[in-house]
């Protein structure tokens, strides 16, 4: 019995009790029968012999047994501490029998298998893990990096002729609740019935041809960044001289003050003196001082308008691109041919197809209109549009555009073209739900600027805020903006001749948007007059039909200078991407409404003193709103192709 480990436990634990008694034989009895849980009955049958002594009789005989008891057992218990202790490091103590050096031994071997085993699992699994991370990075490699679209951009929808009505459905009904336009969108057979859709083919007039340099012309392709980096450069220039200007100004208004103070003390001293109330030398010299004055104002504003005449000079003859060109290079250049900017590939003759699309009266008073919701739906993309002419005019609110309606605002709103009354100016506005901001967009990435949110009413007040703020906020219902502004990249280069009255009478021009997730933005250019359009997009257009693919060009923004409007989107910007997603292109004619309509008694004063409302000025059909179509090259679409690539 001893030779079990619950029994050695046992008697260790007594043992140990045993010595912090320290000899104290009483202390020693109790733990014993603490410990054993014993008797005086049960001491008596575990004695290993019975003294002579044992007759007598009597309590004091019982105490005396039972101490004679313990007494061995006490001295069993020191036996059996000894023997299950090593015998001590001086070899002093006696020696375990052979049997406890075997089990010993055992349980040695026993723990050297376990940690054998143990230390086997974890060099396994470490191979495992190193195997799995072999396979992964070899698979890696042999499979290569993801596929992901960044590839060249290749046509997939281009737009022209009688092949562009395939790509739309014609929407039939009232305009919705939202834009509330003053029209009944009809459908594709009423519209072709009243004439409102149509396909025209035309012959261009050499006056309306662009200059088409040779390949090797030193002439055939700008430097449009350079370009566009001098004319950032310009507006630093012209925005440093504005506050130089506005300081010297308000100094001199604060001298003038100043002195016209003095001048009234000494007025004042002197009509003292003067009784008499004839003019003193003092009052001649105010009036000297104040035409002295207001010569100066007057000089420096003649000042300031020739230098901004100059400027717009300038600026015009760095847009329409005229300049001196040398000697040297004109005799040994050839003169450019002339041709129409995208003619008909099927064509002889100088010629190009359009598609046109208007609006008619109705007795009801609504105009008859066409809205295209586009057939497929698109996550990215280049999307471009060749015009020659777009509805202006007051009340017209056209817009060439990309949205989700069932699910607007939480699949967002590109708007690329939207003109509205008689503005002249081309902008691109971004429509989301919350937590779209484009205030980390880099300097000197662009050409234009945000427009501004200024005079918004305070909800609770009505009050309007009139702090100044430009709309970089996404979201449609942000509290400092006006409802739906969303952010609003607005054109500076072409500035009062990129969008409506002004583009029309310019020959239109090309307006593109290229969504990128995958790069992380989307940006938006617009080129007019048509001579101004970069020669690859060009390029791009010319032989975006062409049935050998080896022959087209595919279209590359990098060449086309800096855009007007960048939005940051996607990882790392304050723009996730998922904003905006599974939109089509829609392309539609309105009249009036919650924009045109809200904005009619501003934008068209001369109209407003004779119809108070915009409906009304519509519903009289006058001959302006005949300027009020649509007169499209094409519209197309381009995605990148799929390519491996690690970032």
């Amino acid at each position: 019995r001893l030779r079990r480990p619950s029994t050695r436990r046992m008697v260790d634990e007594i043992g140990n009790q045993l010595l912090k008694a320290q000899g104290n034989a009483r202390l020693e009895h109790d733990i014993l029968r603490k410990s054993l849980n014993l008797d005086a009955g049960n001491i008596a049958a575990l004695m290993m012999q019975q003294d002579d002594d044992n007759e007598e009789e009597g309590e004091d005989a019982g105490e005396k047994e039972t101490e004679r008891v313990l007494e061995r057992i006490h001295e069993s218990t020191r036996k059996l501490r000894a023997a299950s202790f090593d015998g001590g490091s001086g070899g002093g103590g006696s020696q375990p029998p052979e049997i406890e050096k075997e089990e010993l031994l055992d349980y040695e071997q026993h723990r050297k298998r376990m940690v054998r085993q143990v230390l086997t699992m974890v060099g396994v699994t470490a191979i495992l893990i190193l195997l799995v991370c072999v396979a992964l990075a070899l698979g890696t490699i042999a499979v290569g990096p993801p596929r992901q679209p960044v590839g060249a951009y290749k046509i997939i929808e281009a737009q022209v002729g009688q092949d562009f009505w395939q790509y739309y459905d014609f929407y039939a009904g009232k305009d919705s609740a939202g834009s509330n336009g003053y029209i009944m969108y009809v459908s594709e057979q009423k519209a072709r019935e009243e004439r409102i859709v149509n396909v025209v083919t035309e012959t261009v007039a050499v006056g309306d041809m662009i200059e088409i340099y040779e390949d090797g012309d030193p002439r055939k392709e700008k430097d449009w960044l350079a370009e566009d980096l001098a004319f950032l450069d310009e507006l630093k220039r012209k925005k440093l001289e504005e506050e130089e200007a506005l300081e010297k100004e308000e100094a001199e208004e604060e001298e003038a003050d100043e002195k016209k103070k003095n001048h009234g003390k000494k007025k004042k001293k002197t009509s003292t003196t003067d009784s008499s109330g004839t003019a003193t030398a003092n009052d001649k010299t105010d009036q000297a001082e104040d035409t002295v004055t207001e010569e100066k104002k007057a000089t420096r504003f003649l000042e300031e308008v020739e230098l901004q005449q100059e400027q717009q000079q300038a600026q015009q003859q760095l847009v329409s691109g005229s300049s001196v060109t040398s000697p040297e290079i004109s005799d040994k250049t050839k003169p450019p041919k002339l041709e129409p900017f995208n003619p008909d590939q099927t064509s002889d003759v100088p010629e190009e197809t359009f598609v046109v699309i208007s609006s008619t009266p109705t007795p009801e008073g609504p105009r008859n209109s066409v809205r295209l919701e586009g057939r497929r739906r698109f996550n990215r993309g280049l999307f471009i549009i060749d015009l020659r002419h777009m509805p202006a005019g007051c009340g017209t609110w056209p817009a060439f555009w990309l949205t989700d309606e069932a699910n607007w605002p939480v699949n967002g709103e590109i708007d690329i073209v939207e003109g509205v009354n008689y503005q002249d100016t081309a902008k691109t506005a971004l429509h989301s739900t919350r937590v779209c901001r484009m205030d980390d967009v880099p300097e000197g990435s662009k050409t234009g600027t945000w427009d501004t949110a200024v005079g918004i009413p305070d909800r609770k007040t009505g009050i309007p805020d009139m702090t100044f703020r430009y709309a970089q906020d996404c979201f449609v219902y942000d509290p400092h903006q006006w409802i739906n502004q969303g952010c609003v990249a607005s054109d500076l280069k072409l500035e009062g001749r990129s969008l409506g009255v002004p583009l029309n009478q310019n020959g239109g021009g090309v307006y593109a948007l290229e969504w990128d997730p995958v790069y992380k933005h989307i940006k938006t250019w617009v080129f007019s007059p048509h001579g101004r359009v970069p020669s690859n997009l060009r390029d791009a257009l010319r032989t975006a039909t062409n049935e050998d693919e080896s022959t087209r060009v595919a279209p590359d923004t990098n060449q086309w200078g800096l855009p007007y409007g960048h939005f940051p989107i996607g990882d790392g910007t304050n723009c996730p991407a998922g904003h905006f997603r599974n939109m089509r292109l829609v392309i539609n004619l309105a009249f009036c409404g919650s924009v045109a309509g809200n904005r009619y008694f501003m934008d068209c004063p001369k109209q407003f003193k004779k119809f108070k409302t915009c409906n009304e000025w519509v519903e009289s059909d006058p001959d302006e709103l005949k300027e009020a179509y649509w007169k499209i090259r094409g519209v197309y679409v381009y995605e990148r192709e799929w390519q491996k690539q690690w970032s």
